[in-house]
């Protein structure tokens, strides 16, 4: 069998130009080299795979190079790696100080790299100062770590530091396409982004799942054999969820999510890439931040076709209900109801009421004539005979009189209201007393002048300030209904006329019921007194709701009316 060698090694960088995403650390090395300004020491640090050990050896070959050696020259008499993880005591820097001493054989420079530095102790640190301080002229130091931090600051002072960046999606991308069309590998752009994602910035781990997913699916590499063996959820998954989130579909929405558990995921990366999902689509929403989403092509097409089916708010409330999620997942006892209460709620967001049937189902006729039932005729209720009803008792007369003609209706059980009677004050009682002699204050202060009544100018600002002082009047004497119908609208000023706009025509008539010690007040604190209140209903945002059971019953008499006789029939109660 032939022997097999991984990608890392296989395509691992010979020169400078080969090293994906890290331009500005080679640039300024290059430069070093040709200007001769190579410190003696080089701290490379940075994420795990992203080419530090690659440009320690790419810089030994480079500065032992004269132009007349060849390409496959690699001076290994002259490159000594040490590993620190596992030489790391003070007799191990002893030996590696007293080699120092001994000039090249071939070449110019011995250098010394030595891996994750940041395991030496701290003894051997200490034995190690003087030789970095002060290297032989022959000799330079690579020291490579994935920890900066954990290096003792006296190290750091004698290094030129240099910082290895995570590797991009994008360039990550590009370096897999390029291996794949070496090996011959037909691969579809997602799945190479769905590698490159997978890597998070680090080109070996990129190499590492390449190989693994050539193995498993052969030549022809596909976004679903990726998303099959790497075991992620893919974009659909997500963009199916979105959806139904829109629709408001719970029901397929959590079956979607019960779904995503059986085939083994976990719940917490469910609703974090639906975070991430919701980010991208706001990404989306402006062409100048389009350049954040890291997808391919035509997965970048689909997120612009969803992301108008959204709005601004709801993008806004998903994330933070989803990162909500996310935060609470850990210490959550029941995490799967908390991801299903998350889903419903997302589903709820632009939910608006409650969803109505609007099929209509009447009794047919044939129905009663089956069951030996004569249908009994029903008015339906006409609009000028409630008013002529109501008018006696608006106009305040209270004749008993009977029409001169009746027509004789089917029997309707009237309404029973009992009302307390109101209770009787003697004239001589303290209460009394006390009521006429507060009227007779009340006469006192009655200006009969209006000639000379203050009529300054009123602004709204100053508006604003009193209609707020008479609210928390209200709200200190107990009145919550009137100070929250004060609350509603914000009142508007225009020349000496107040404008109020309300959406229902209950609001108008318990203001207008309130109306003379509210612009008593208002003309009095803004010394105006031609001030009016002029209250309008706004019909088109009104909205009628049957909230007692006997109003819900008309709702659905004025509706159908064959309702009263199914009453009838069965002796219903309301």
């Amino acid at each position: 069998m032939e022997h097999f060698v991984v990608s890392a090694r296989k395509y691992r960088p010979q020169t400078f130009k080969d090293v994906v995403g890290q331009q500005a650390i080679t640039n300024t090395l290059l430069n070093a080299i040709e200007h001769h300004h190579l410190a003696q020491a080089l701290l490379f640090t940075g994420p795990r795979g992203v080419g530090k050990t690659t440009c320690a050896r790419i810089l030994a070959k480079m500065i032992n190079s004269d132009g007349n050696t060849s390409e496959d020259e690699d001076f290994a008499f002259n490159i000594f790696e040490l590993d620190a993880a596992s030489n790391n005591s003070v007799d191990d820097i002893r030996n590696l100080t007293d080699q120092v001493r001994i000039p090249p054989q071939v070449g110019k420079y011995k250098v010394y790299i030595i891996d994750e530095v940041h395991m030496l102790s701290a003894a051997a640190f200490n034995a190690f100062l003087k030789t970095l301080e002060e290297p032989p002229k022959h000799c330079i130091f690579i020291l490579a770590t994935t920890e900066k931090h954990k290096i003792i600051p006296t190290i750091l002072s004698r290094c030129q530091i240099f910082d290895f960046k995570r590797i991009t999606v994008t360039d990550a991308k590009e370096y897999l396409k390029y291996i794949a069309e070496e090996q011959g590998i037909t691969a579809e752009d997602d799945a190479l982004h769905i590698i490159a994602q997978k890597a998070d910035g680090a080109m070996r781990d990129a190499l590492s799942i390449f190989d693994r997913v050539v193995s498993f699916s052969g030549k022809n590499l596909t976004r679903q054999a990726v998303t099959e063996n790497l075991n992620v959820l893919d974009y659909e998954t997500y963009f199916e969820s979105t959806d139904l989130i829109l629709e408001n579909k719970i029901p397929e929405l959590l079956l979607q999510f019960n779904t995503i558990l059986s085939k083994g995921f976990d719940g917490h990366h469910y609703i974090a890439g639906l975070a991430s999902h919701f980010r991208d689509l706001m990404v989306c929403k402006n062409p100048s931040t389009l350049e954040l989403l890291e997808v391919g092509d035509d997965t970048k097409q689909k997120y612009i076709e969803q992301c108008h089916k959204t709005s601004h708010s709801f993008l806004m409330q998903g994330i933070q209900m989803a990162n909500d999620c996310d935060l609470k997942y850990k210490t959550s006892k029941n995490q799967r109801l908390l991801v299903e209460l998350t889903l419903m709620q997302l589903a709820s967001i632009t939910f608006d009421g409650e969803k109505k049937n609007t099929r209509h189902f009447i009794i047919p006729p044939s129905y009663f004539e089956a069951k030996g039932i004569k249908p009994i005729p029903v008015k339906k209720p006409n609009l000028e005979e409630k008013i002529a009803e109501k008018e006696p008792v608006e106009s305040g007369n209270t004749t008993s009189e009977a029409p001169t003609s009746v027509v004789e209706e089917p029997k309707v059980v009237p309404k029973i209201s009992i009302e307390k009677p109101k209770k009787a004050t003697s004239g001589l009682s303290l209460k009394s007393i006390r009521e006429k002699k507060e009227h007779l204050i009340k006469q006192m202060d009655v200006v009969i002048d209006e000639e000379n009544l203050p009529r300054e100018p009123v602004t709204q600002e100053a508006l604003t300030k009193a209609w707020k002082a008479y609210t928390e009047k209200m709200d200190r004497k107990g009145e919550k209904i009137m100070a929250s119908i004060l609350q509603m609208d914000k009142p508007k000023l225009k020349d000496t006329t107040i404008y109020l706009t309300y959406s229902n025509n209950t609001n108008k008539i318990e203001l207008q019921r309130a109306e003379f010690p509210l612009m008593a007040f208002l003309k009095k604190t803004l010394l105006n007194y031609d001030l009016k209140l002029n209250i309008t209903v706004n019909e088109e945002v009104a909205k009628k709701y049957a909230f007692t059971p006997q109003e819900k019953y008309e709702k659905l008499r004025e509706k159908n009316p064959n309702i009263e006789l199914l009453r009838q029939t069965f002796g219903l109660d309301i």
